[in-house]
């Protein structure tokens, strides 16, 4: 790693010194190009800067830890490294998502599905549970997210739930959500405390661009509206809000029910299936080109197994990279980081090597 990051300094001073060139200037196309990169290149600079004073100070103080004689000296050292330890982990994480060049699709609003698979109403709690899990993970991240449809289970969970995000890098840190989680807890449906294995699946759809536009014939629509309803099927409004559409030549349905206006359900119902409909004609694409298979081993799909949540050892196993952490208790809390960013690495490293 510190190879690579001296040879990226190198190339800083050679970004600065053409951003000092007057035929740059006058270039506005080259002069944005090197500015961005400068801009990449100095937040690497002063990641790395940061990481070097935190791994220093912390060896520092673990050598005189070592030579510490006096008890209350060697407990304020103590105390010193229980900080610097933290620092130096979060130095590492920024340097290493720095690494990995950006992506154009980076910072492109996503919208997240998360489906009960096998396992009835506990594999509809962990839904919900999950989702809390992402919204705490968004908090962190400073990203915002918002409620596009869901369909409660009768005991506090759900069956279904969409909710778009955006915010910086949402993309780059999510798209590795995609697949089927599986977990093993003793659900709160069991009488005789026994572990039991459910899953649900999540799918990561990046909203279109503006050069994506999805342009649907309105005559290829079926619109349905309804009354919405809750959990064990109560209904919650009585007027006809909520909204299913169809897309009639693809047979791809969205729905929405959470707004009381019939217009904006229809509206976040129209946002899914625009996303819907961009993602087929990408995987089509992706068909054509290279096989539709080969383009997606350890990229998400939806019928991979990518992850094992086991309660009753803390542990957490995401099997695309063989990593297990012991800490399921944090990641449920939000706390995604260290797994989001192993996986950033991970298959960036992959594609370097192909």
């Amino acid at each position: 790693m510190k190879e690579k990051i001296l040879g990226l300094l190198g190339r800083l001073e050679v970004v600065e010194e053409l951003l000092g060139r007057p035929e740059i200037l006058l270039d506005q196309a080259q002069y944005r190009i090197l500015s961005q990169e400068h801009a990449r290149l100095q937040d690497i600079k002063e990641a790395w800067e940061e990481y070097a004073r935190a791994e220093e100070d912390l060896c520092t103080n673990r050598k005189l830890l070592r030579e510490e004689k006096d008890p209350e000296l060697s407990a304020l050292v103590q105390e010193e490294i229980a900080l610097l330890e933290p620092r130096l982990e979060a130095a590492q994480f920024a340097l290493e998502s720095l690494l990995v060049p950006p992506d154009p699709r980076d910072d492109r609003p996503i919208i997240l599905e998360l489906r009960a698979g096998t396992g009835g109403e506990e594999a509809a709690l962990f839904v919900g549970d999950c989702v809390r899990m992402y919204m705490l993970f968004a908090d962190t991240m400073g990203w915002s997210y918002e409620l596009l449809s869901s369909n409660p289970s009768d005991l506090g969970g759900f069956k279904e739930y969409v909710m778009g995000m955006r915010g910086k890098n949402v993309f780059r840190f999510m798209q590795y959500e995609a697949g089927t989680h599986r977990v093993q807890r003793v659900p709160k449906t069991e009488a005789q405390g026994r572990v039991h294995t459910s899953a649900v699946t999540v799918a990561v759809l990046l909203e279109p661009g503006e050069d994506e536009k999805v342009v649907l014939d309105e005559k290829d629509l079926k619109i349905d509206t309804y009354r919405s309803s809750g959990a064990g099927g109560q209904h919650v409004n009585t007027t006809d809000s909520a909204v299913r559409i169809t897309h009639l030549p693809t047979g791809v349905v969205t729905y929405c029910q959470q707004e009381r206006s019939q217009h904006k359900n229809k509206e976040k119902a129209m946002r899914l299936l625009v996303a819907k409909i961009a993602e087929e004609k990408q995987r089509k694409a992706h068909e054509e080109i290279a096989g539709l298979r080969a383009s997606q081993i350890g990229t998400g799909d939806r019928s991979e197994r990518i992850r094992t949540y086991n309660f009753p050892q803390n542990r957490i196993t995401d099997h695309r990279i063989d990593l297990t952490l012991y800490s399921l208790d944090r990641v449920m809390e939000g706390d995604l980081k260290e797994l989001s960013q192993a996986l950033v690495s991970h298959y960036y490293q992959q594609r370097l090597s192909k």
